[in-house]
């Protein structure tokens, strides 16, 4: 399929495109309008589609499984032809009562106690990230590309035993799927399902203690899982795991660089960043999933016909102040804060805890090393569109006076380490 561009929105209500640069740059704005004057809009386009921004409605949604189909989980101009109930990447696109059984296979490895014994890994990745950036002498440098977008992949390929080197490929898979959704041609046997196929084949011909060889090795009811399976999973730890972390810590970073008040906070009173990385997960929540209609069903008075798709946009029900006080503020301290980040329903993100501990740390590690930074043009800062929203490209600048002292530890640390 030719490379298309898409058409201009005239009106987000009755004609909404959230694949529209446009949308990247002004969702949270288009939300809160939608919200007061729609509130679910709808579009003609990817064949029919609903947005609902009302946190209600889209939690209704979300816990509906039986009229609203898991079978698809991101918008397009197609429908997918992977039947329910495993669907194309299980258990994100299984509805019941498979969902649960796949669901089941994955909890063991992303248990708190699992995710644990990777925080070493992501800490060290942090670590030599920033060490690449302070060796490079530069006070201008990308936050996005050249840190945040590299956390996620390392710490992924870690755990599937996959090469780290293969980053730039996961990036490029990423980008077709959830960016530009059926917008780009891609060469025959390069696609992400082709590069899975390979890997699992391989794999079960060469089993190691990750979590594809894991996978190869389970079963359901005493039968051992299908390629098909095995490579959809991986694919959605690739596609949903990377993509929505690197934009989590890209968008903290770009709260923090705009925000010397909240840097202060989190600087100097480490008590406040449980609460301020919660507030991160609320506030600038990347994902929206989606659904699609099985029934005829009625939701804020919209009717809804089966076959059409339904957005479902975390980040606009977490900013819904009928669910949260002072929805609109960043209030790094919040204390009550049940947001819907990682989702509603069923198919709550199992891989939360490695979400959160690879945030957690890439904030840490970022702020140890720059305690003062900012923006060094916001008008230049370029978000992603599609169905994950963060930062993509975002240079920040390091104040000369902050700049001094980072070039002074750097150099002592190179000293001792020297001496030693």
């Amino acid at each position: 399929m030719p490379d298309v561009p898409r058409p201009p929105v005239e009106d987000w209500a009755t004609d909404f495109d959230h694949t529209h640069p446009d949308y990247a740059a002004d969702a949270p704005q288009i939300w809160d309008e939608l919200r007061e004057t729609c509130p679910i809009a709808h579009t003609e386009r990817f064949g029919g589609a609903w947005l609902p921004t009302r946190h209600e409605d889209v939690a209704r949604i979300a816990k509906d499984p039986e009229k609203f189909s898991s079978q698809g989980i991101i918008v397009t101009d197609w429908r997918p032809d992977v039947p329910a109930p495993m669907g194309y990447a299980p258990p994100i696109t299984s509805d019941p009562p498979f969902h649960a059984i796949a669901r089941r296979l994955l909890l063991e490895f992303f248990s708190p106690k699992a995710i644990d014994g990777w925080e070493e890994t992501a800490r060290q990745t942090c670590r030599d990230l920033i060490a690449e950036i302070k060796a490079s002498g530069a006070t201008e440098f990308d936050a996005a590309t050249q840190y945040a977008q590299h956390i996620p992949v390392r710490v992924i390929a870690d755990m599937l035993d996959l090469p780290r080197e293969d980053g730039d490929k996961f990036r490029t898979f990423i980008h077709r799927i959830l960016s530009e959704p059926g917008q780009n041609s891609v060469a025959e046997g390069a696609t992400l399902f082709d590069y899975l196929e390979a890997k699992v084949t391989a794999r079960r011909e060469n089993l190691g203690d990750d979590l594809i060889s894991y996978l190869c090795q389970a079963d359901i009811d005493g039968m051992a899982l299908l390629d098909e399976h095995v490579g959809g999973t991986i694919g959605l730890l690739i596609i949903a795991g990377i993509d929505t972390t690197w934009s989590g810590i890209g968008s903290s970073l770009w709260h923090l660089a705009q925000h010397p008040e909240d840097r202060r906070r989190w600087n100097n009173d480490p008590d406040v960043r449980p609460f301020a990385l919660e507030e991160f997960l609320r506030f600038y929540a990347p994902v929206t999933m989606a659904r699609l209609v099985a029934q005829e069903v009625e939701v804020g008075g919209c009717p809804m016909k089966p076959g059409d798709w339904t957005l479902l946009p975390f980040p606009a029900a977490n900013r819904d102040p009928e669910a949260f006080e002072d929805a609109d503020k960043f209030i790094i301290d919040r204390q009550r804060n049940r947001h819907a980040a990682f989702g509603l329903g069923i198919h709550r993100c199992v891989g939360s805890n490695l979400a959160r501990m690879e945030m957690r740390v890439a904030i840490e590690e970022w702020m140890d090393a720059f305690p003062d930074f900012e923006l060094a043009d916001p008008d230049k800062v370029v978000f992603s569109t599609g169905q994950v929203r963060g930062p993509r490209e975002m240079t920040v600048r390091i104040p000369a006076e902050s700049a001094a002292a980072v070039g002074a530890a750097a150099a002592a640390t190179v000293a001792a380490e020297t001496v030693a």
